[in-house]
């Protein structure tokens, strides 16, 4: 990985700490290691251990070189937000856009708006023709040239996005991802943002309600 991808790793997901393969009497461990300080994998976060295996994954298919392995095609990711938290879900979405630039095509699986809501930020930027700094700062990413080409590259590509409707078993294209278009699993995105938009109708609601109450 190049090192704008590790400082961003290090820094949101490590908290500083760097990952290192430490021996001790012939045996081998991954620790987060500081100084002298020294974490072993049973007192890291939940986050951390879910995200390591995923990160060694990641890292053999991203060589230094900016090549693809070549007898891969696709890269299938399930829930790659588990125990993340939003800015470390960012540094990780960056990187899918890096095997996308690289050529890859990437399929994930997700339960979070935060995924969707970098997917139509991709989706509108495009439409609209932006230059690829402004998908840079969706994920406040650093403004180097390795970083613009990865934008750049990725501009040029295409997203589509799947809704699973468990009541019919089938999936639905909601690539729109329209929030006020009816169609079922699009208007909610799949069910992600309905509690969000029950809590803004409910907070317009007690503002109108309190608005009406200071009229004399």
């Amino acid at each position: 990985m190049n090192k704008e991808f590790r400082g961003l790793l290090e820094q949101n997901i490590f908290a500083n700490f760097k990952l290192v393969l430490e021996t001790h009497f012939m045996q081998m461990r991954l620790v987060l290691k500081s100084g002298e300080q020294s974490l072993p994998f049973m007192v890291w976060s939940a986050g951390q251990r879910e995200f390591v295996p995923l990160l060694l994954g990641l890292y053999w298919l991203l060589p230094s070189d900016l090549a693809r392995r070549s007898r891969f095609k696709w890269v299938v990711l399930e829930e790659l937000e588990m125990g993340l938290h939003p800015r470390a879900i960012d540094v990780v979405l960056l990187i899918v856009l890096e095997l996308i630039s690289r050529g890859y095509r990437v399929c994930l699986s997700t339960h979070s708006s935060q995924v969707l809501e970098a997917l139509w930020a991709l989706h509108h930027l495009r439409a609209n023709g932006a230059f690829p700094e402004a998908l840079l700062g969706v994920f406040d990413a650093p403004r180097t040239s390795p970083m613009r080409k990865l934008a750049e590259t990725v501009m040029t590509k295409g997203v589509k996005v799947y809704y699973f409707d468990p009541n019919t078993g089938r999936s639905r294209d909601i690539s729109e991802l329209d929030p006020e278009r009816e169609a079922a699993g699009e208007e909610g995105w799949g069910g992600l943002i309905e509690s969000s938009g029950r809590a803004n109708e409910a907070v317009a609601m007690a503002a109108a309600n309190a608005d009406r109450q200071a009229i004399p």
